[in-house]
């Protein structure tokens, strides 16, 4: 590790980082209040349905999905089986490797998707966008992208 920044005490830098932990949770509460509201989906099923149908062909093999949606396998299982239940996804076995499953967006499934993704954008210009602008919402999603990449 460097020399510490001599611009940027202890506290200042927690304080930062605090802001934004803070900012995060207050706005994707918001969101996820007004998703399950609307839609009754928890946000591990939100965020399986706008993978899915953000993905090409809407599947994607239930093991990559888990492991993207940084979900157990046993807790990616039960959210499955949930919208399985709910007819928004089925399974479907892989033609030339019967190891593989894929996770597919049904017709239903589809439809709730892309209108929590419609509700998603909405919530999320009127929390982030509106508040910050576009020129500041970009830097935001650019500095997360670089500490993604520098710790992922």
């Amino acid at each position: 590790m460097g020399e510490p920044d001599a611009r940027t005490d202890d506290d200042e830098i927690v304080t930062w980082w605090g802001l934004v932990i803070e900012g995060y949770h207050v706005t994707q509460d918001r969101l996820m209040r007004e998703i399950d509201a609307r839609f009754g989906l928890a946000p591990a099923s939100f965020d399986i349905l706008i993978r899915l149908v953000r993905t090409p062909e809407q599947r994607m093999p239930m093991t990559r999905l888990a492991r993207e949606a940084a979900l157990s396998s046993g807790g990616f299982t039960k959210v499955a089986d949930r919208l399985a239940t709910a007819g928004l996804i089925r399974r479907e076995p892989c033609e030339t490797d019967r190891r593989v499953t894929y996770a597919v967006l049904t017709q239903r499934g589809r439809e709730r998707a892309e209108d929590a993704r419609q509700l998603c954008a909405r919530v999320l210009r009127e929390s982030v966008l509106d508040p910050l602008g576009e020129d500041r919402a970009a830097a935001l999603a650019d500095a997360m992208r670089t500490l993604r990449g520098a710790n992922g």
